[in-house]
């Protein structure tokens, strides 16, 4: 049989992949193959497995759900190349053929390394080494460190931040509301990851975003 893979297309495990040997159970435990750190998962929430008779997708009796292709399941549903697996509203993977498919070092360059930092902007969510910052972001520290994320490791000014902020309104927004910002951002990240600087500022320059491989 082909060499297969399931790979996180989003949510806290972005990036990440396994392949399909024999059996993956995903869920909250730490014996799980796949482990999603979030309270919508359950236990032991899903299992992908191979059989004679191809790859199947089983819910574990899970309280939120496991879909296929937007469809909730019951009992086991027969995976196809390129469906799309949810984890309750949590985690999105995608079933591959890692021949069929593109290389790894040609998949777009979030997906080839996983980071302790991530970022969702479709759901607008962040997670911090697997855990989901709760309450969410405002919308403008969300903004901030989006438009961080997106150039993680250079040096974005300060006017650029002022902008994808605030926008036209820009225009009226001091300095030190945008260190206000950064620092009520700084205090939300610093709860889950205390012991790391992600957001540096870089005197004269403007700040960058230091995310740490997992």
């Amino acid at each position: 049989m082909e060499n297969l893979i399931v790979l996180a297309d989003s949510g806290p495990l972005k990036g990440l992949q396994w392949p399909v040997n024999s059996e993956l159970i995903i869920g909250r435990e730490d014996s799980c193959e796949i482990v999603i750190p979030d309270r919508q998962i359950s236990r032991r929430h899903a299992r992908i497995y191979l059989s004679t008779e191809g790859v199947f997708l089983e819910d574990l009796g899970s309280k939120n759900g496991t879909y296929l292709n937007s469809q909730r399941i019951v009992g086991s549903q027969q995976l196809h190349e390129g469906d799309e697996i949810r984890i309750a509203f949590t985690q999105t993977f995608l079933f591959l053929s890692a021949d069929a498919t593109l290389p790894l070092t040609d998949l777009p360059e979030e997906f080839q390394q996983a980071f302790v930092l991530r970022l969702d902007e479709a759901s607008r969510r962040v997670w911090v080494r697997g855990v989901e910052i709760e309450p969410p972001l405002s919308a403008q520290q969300f903004n901030l460190l989006a438009a961080l994320y997106q150039k993680a490791g250079e040096v974005v000014s300060r006017d650029e931040l002022i902008n994808a902020v605030w926008g036209e309104e820009g225009s009226w927004v001091t300095e030190q509301a945008l260190d206000a910002l950064v620092r009520r951002l700084r205090e939300r990240i610093n709860q889950l990851d205390p012991d790391y600087e992600y957001i540096v500022t870089v005197r004269g320059h403007g700040l960058r975003l230091e995310n740490q491989p997992l």
